[in-house]
């Protein structure tokens, strides 16, 4: 499994970035799973999903709050249960900003 992370200050362009990146690679033929951390979280627009699609994920947002349900979930709870489908291989998660990276 290959991850790419997209960084940079405001306004370089990360979600125009990612957004292309994720469709390559999953136009390529790769399934990939697009996490959206982004204190101004559009990458859901970038993959086409639109503005309301976009707005309804943030729900997942709003359970990882540091005392909210999903963060006692695994990754992959997450994504079962808040990823959207944005495309034939690609999906997108929105989840609050990091506050500490863990490996893996």
């Amino acid at each position: 499994m290959t991850k790419i992370a997209v960084a940079g200050k405001g306004g370089s362009g990360k979600t125009t970035v990612a957004g292309v990146l994720a469709r390559l690679v999953a136009e390529e033929g790769r399934d990939v799973l697009t996490v959206d951390a982004d204190e101004n979280p559009n990458l859901g627009i970038s993959l086409g999903l639109g503005v309301e699609a976009t707005y309804g994920l943030i729900s997942a947002r709003e359970e990882m709050l540091p005392d909210g349900p999903a963060m006692a979930m695994s990754m992959e709870e997450v994504v079962e249960r808040f990823a959207t489908q944005a495309g034939e291989r690609l999906k997108v998660v929105q989840v609050r900003k990091f506050d500490h990276f863990r490996p893996g």
